[in-house]
This record gives C-alpha cells, structure tokens and sequence, in this order.
C-alpha cells in the first residue's frame, strides 16, 4: 500500500496494498496533479512508454462517490464477470492529498458500522475488507456497501486492512506535513479500536498475532494459519506507526505504553524465532526434542526431521531471511515476499537481515523473480501436500496464484527494500523485466508458472494494482526520496540484548 491506486478486491491486503503504492506519490503533490493530465510533465527522466500507458490506464479506473474520486476499480477487463471485483478499495491516485484524506475518512466511517457474519458481531475495530459504490438510479443517490469478511470467499475477516489504514495515515501525515488529519478525534478514535483488537490480553504466550487462514493478501486456504510472517511485520510497523500519530492524552499515553512494550517483545521474537540463514538452518538440523524446561533450545519443539529437503538448497552460504510460520511444532520455511519487504521497511529486520534478504534475493534470482517479478511465496505446494494444505483448490494450483505465483504488484515493495539497503540496481533489473512484459500481456493481474513466463490462468487483465505497483517503483527509483513515507528508520531501543545468529555478516 503505498503511492497510487485504488483497488477492487474481496480481501484487505491487496486492497491496502496498493494504497501505500500510491502514497509514494502524493509526496511530490505538484508531480502528482500534474501529472493526471501529463504524466511526463516535471520529470527528470524521459518516460518510458509502458510509464505512459500506466498512468493513462489508472486515470480511466477512478472510481467516484458523490462527485469525489475515493479509489479505483480493481480491473478494467471486460473480457470476464464481475465476480467480486465490483468492490472499490480507494488507495492514492492521482497523488492529491484530498483524495488519500476522502479514502482515509470514508474508511473510518465503515468502522463504525455494526459487523456481523451470520449472527456474530466483529469487534468495533476491524475494517473493511473492501467497499463499493451503489447508485440508487431511482432516487439518484450513492451510498456506500462494506465487506468486513461477510463476503470473502472463506468468510475471514481482514486482519491487515486495520494496519494498513494507519500505515496509510502515517504516510499522509508524513507526505503533506498536515497532522490535522491524524489528530481529529475520530482517525484517533479510530486508530484506538484497531490496536484494541491486536493489543488485548489473552491466552497468548507469544507477542504475535495469531490469524485464521485468508486473512490478508493470501485470501485462500494456504496453510498460513498461525503466525504468518506477513500479519506481525504489518503488526509491527502499524504499531511504530501508531506511536508517531497517537496523542499524548489520558486515552493516547495507555496506548503509547502497551505499544513500546509489545515492540520490543515482538522485535525480539521476531528477530529470534523467524529469522533463518545458514547457520540456523545448521542449529535446527541438530535439534534435540522434548526439552521441557525454561533452558530449552527448542522452543518450540519443532522436529527436525520436519525440515523440508528444499530448503537445504535454497539457502545460500551468504544471506537469511524471515520464515513463513513458527508457532508449536512447526515452521513454516516458505519465502513471502511481501513479509520480508515489509520487515526492511519498517526495520523490524535489522540492518543486518536486511542486507541479508537482499543477499538472498540476488543468489536466488531465478527462483524468486525469474521472468517477472515476484514470487508471492517459494516454492509451492504440489501434488499430496497440495491436496492436504489447499484443500484441492484449483485456482492454488502449483506455481499460480497464491501457489507460487508472480504477481507485479509486489514490485513496488521490493523497489522500496532495494533503495532502504542500498541497492537500487535490484530493483532495477527487477523493474525492466517487468517492462518487457506487462504492457504487451495488457496488465495481467498475476503470472504462472516456476519463471512466471504465462499469464495466470484466471489472472484479470488491465489489473490496477499491478499498473500502479509498477508506477510507484518506477517513481520511487527515480525519486528515492519518496521512501520516507512509507519507511521507517531503525529505532536503537528496540535493539535485541543479543542476536541469535551472526552468519548474515560474514
């Protein structure tokens, strides 16, 4: 989520993803509304065609409520049904200010809303999944129609669309210097019921979250129920986020203490438990079981005869990065791509991993990028473990979708990553096979296969979220110092006492 666009999907993170996509953008407003109509004018490079096609296509996906432009629609593809892609989620578009404050304003009204899925109530706090725009023609009037997980395929409440709502804020505030917004009652009302959600005592013995599967960007039975990477890197960097927009008034400080507290727990979980180069990978390999005590190594008591024999070979000598999963008994080792990405940019990895998922990412090229740009997750589930883990989904095939996939979307965040550490040329590479592809395949939503050479086998053309994750790197590569929106620097307090390995430097 981050520069500019708006999207139409039945789950939050995709939806949230691309909001952060067009943040980037409004932090040069004068770029931005200029370049709706001219999208070369005031660049200091010259456009390359594919950046010209992308910006015309997002101006003809603008979604309008009651005369203002609050999104885009997710595809503008004809060729197929409209399933659920009738849903809007506004995200920056055109990179004016007031159309990110008419996102963020009318979201925080959804909020409000009572929720329900069949007879339970969800907490006050959960935004929504997605929303649409419905024309009553008889009475010429709009209103707005939520989904807060009624609708999802699985019936699963988004637990990112929160977390991305105040990333979002965060980013506005930062891009506009305007922290009015951030300050009005209701954003830090609204604010509170998100983090009551996520902060409230339980059962918990970790400081992560625990989530159903389909509850972000992976929308569909994947096995990444648990603790996936993705939900505690958003977890975390909604959280440093909060910290920055929250008041210092009787209601903000309780929030301000319980935030700094569960930052450094989860920073060190995080950091301990998830992180896995060589040398821990080598640690897990020699695990002892059924250690009982408070010594224990094996915290969670993960057999090591569970290792999955592919991972010995993906990892390389140099390099790490943070694991799908660990919850009891299991590690989840499968690569996500926006978790790591999102873990750099909110420095929930240390300077340290960072350079390290980098390391991995160049060593790894042809099996997290390939043809195009990015594996969702590697490798995929196949054939019995398909069956067990999916359900025998037929759009989770291996190497599709969710399974898999690549989808160009997720470029932005891995352009963001490359310029935090200091490696552009990644992302360049990255960036120019993406332009030898996306315009001539007309935007496809997603692309299959082990190198990502076909256009998915359901994957929507003129996709909005991949037209505009291209936008916002193409941007930001040009412009790194839209960076600082959607960024956050390392915070020295939240240092871990000791590191559980040191092989990433070497």
């Amino acid at each position: 989520m981050s520069p500019v666009i708006m999207d139409v999907y039945s789950n939050g993170n995709v939806k949230n993803l691309e909001t952060a996509s067009n943040i980037v953008q409004i932090d040069d407003s004068d770029f931005l509304r200029s370049s709706l109509n001219t999208p070369r004018s005031n660049h200091c490079f010259e456009p390359h065609p594919v950046f010209t096609d992308a910006w015309e296509a997002l101006r003809r996906s603008l979604v309008y409520f009651r005369g203002q432009p609050v999104g885009t629609i997710a595809a503008i593809d004809h060729s197929s049904d409209e399933l659920n892609y009738d849903q809007c989620f506004g995200f920056l578009m055109n990179g004016e200010p007031e159309i990110v404050k008419n996102f963020i304003l009318k979201t925080l009204r959804l909020q409000s809303w009572e929720k329900k899925v069949d007879q339970f109530k969800l907490g006050e706090g959960v935004m929504p999944a997605s929303f649409k725009v419905f024309h009553d023609p008889v009475r010429n009037y709009e209103t707005l129609i939520a989904d807060f997980g009624e609708s999802a395929i699985g019936r699963v409440a988004p637990v990112d669309s929160g977390f991305w709502w105040i990333i979002l804020l965060r980013a506005y505030t930062k891009s506009t210097g305007d922290s009015s917004l951030a300050e009005m009652p209701e954003c830090q009302r609204g604010m509170r019921l998100i983090l009551s959600l996520c902060l409230s005592e339980g059962f918990d013995t970790y400081p992560t979250l625990l989530c159903a599967d389909g509850c972000c960007m992976i929308d569909r039975r994947m096995g990444v129920y648990g603790y996936p990477i993705e939900i505690q890197a958003l977890f975390f960097m909604a959280l440093r986020c909060a910290l920055l927009l929250l008041k210092q008034d009787d209601k903000g400080k309780e929030f301000v203490e319980l935030i700094s507290k569960r930052l450094h727990a989860l920073s060190y979980h995080m950091q301990s438990y998830f992180w896995l180069d060589i040398k821990q990978l080598n640690d897990i390999y020699r695990y002892k079981t059924e250690e009982y005590s408070h010594t224990a190594v094996n915290k969670f008591n993960v057999m090591p005869d569970s290792l999955p024999d592919w991972v010995f070979d993906f990892m390389p000598s140099r390099g790490g990065y943070f694991i799908g999963n660990v919850s009891p008994a299991k590690m989840d080792f499968r690569w996500f791509c926006l978790g790591n990405c999102v873990a750099i940019l909110s420095s929930l990895a240390t300077p340290e991993q960072s350079s390290a998922i980098m390391d991995l990412i160049e060593s790894r090229w042809q099996e997290l990028v390939g043809e195009m740009p990015l594996k969702i997750c590697y490798p995929a589930f196949e054939s019995h473990e398909w069956r067990i883990v999916t359900g025998c989904d037929p759009k989770n095939t291996r190497w599709s979708y969710h399974n898999g996939g690549s989808w160009p979307v997720l470029i932005w965040l891995l352009t963001a990553a490359c310029i935090k550490t200091g490696r552009p040329q990644i992302a360049r590479r990255a960036i120019e096979l993406a332009e030898s592809r996306l315009l001539k395949d007309n935007w496809p939503e997603y692309y299959d296969g082990k190198l990502g050479r076909y256009i998915g086998k359901q994957a929507r053309k003129f996709q909005t979220w991949s037209i505009a994750g291209y936008l916002v790197a193409k941007m930001m590569l040009d412009d790194p110092s839209h960076l600082g929106m959607i960024s956050l620097e390392e915070d020295k307090q939240l240092k871990p006492l000791f590191k559980r390995s040191l092989s990433w430097s070497h």
